[in-house]
């Protein structure tokens, strides 16, 4: 019994980094969409849609996996030596897993500086526009002002 829970973490684990490579996936294609010439926010929220789904199935996978470990380490701590291959398998996985949330923090981190980036430049752009908008309109009324001169030569005393 305790190898058929030890063979389901470590499917439990196979799986997450399958899910987890996924994300990798995704992480670099938000990425291009921020290098590219033209940002196209719509497939960037289909993006973040589709890594929300993934990390969803991340989380499902993270409470069956500590659910499970629970049950086999009760079962486990008299009977280590038995089971050594496995649970050094196990515990690869785990490194691997831990070595590629890292690599996903990392991936996150440079997409958020990218993401800041092109709204700091989009805001720039904004307060620019409206620089140009309050110097054409001041523009404007001071050119309406100077149109409308009252006559100046005009005999008032007919």
């Amino acid at each position: 019994m305790t190898e058929n829970y030890l063979n389901l973490l470590e499917e439990s684990l196979r799986k997450k980094l399958q899910v987890m490579a996924e994300i990798q996936k995704y992480n670099l294609r938000q990425q291009e969409v921020f290098q590219s010439g033209n940002v196209d926010m719509e497939r960037f929220d289909e993006y973040v849609e589709e890594k929300g789904t993934l990390i969803d199935r991340l989380t499902a996978l993270d409470s069956g996996f500590e659910k499970l470990y629970a049950k086999v380490a009760e079962q486990l701590d008299g009977n280590r030596e038995k089971y050594a291959a496995q649970i050094k398998a196990l515990q690869g996985l785990v490194t691997e897993v831990t070595d590629t949330s890292v690599q996903i923090q990392a991936q996150e981190a440079r997409n958020k500086k990218l993401i800041e980036d092109y709204f700091r430049k989009e805001k720039e752009g904004i307060r620019m526009g409206r620089k140009s908008s309050q110097a054409a309109i001041g523009y404007y009324k001071a050119m309406s002002k100077t149109a409308v001169m009252p006559p100046q030569f005009l005999d008032s005393k007919k």
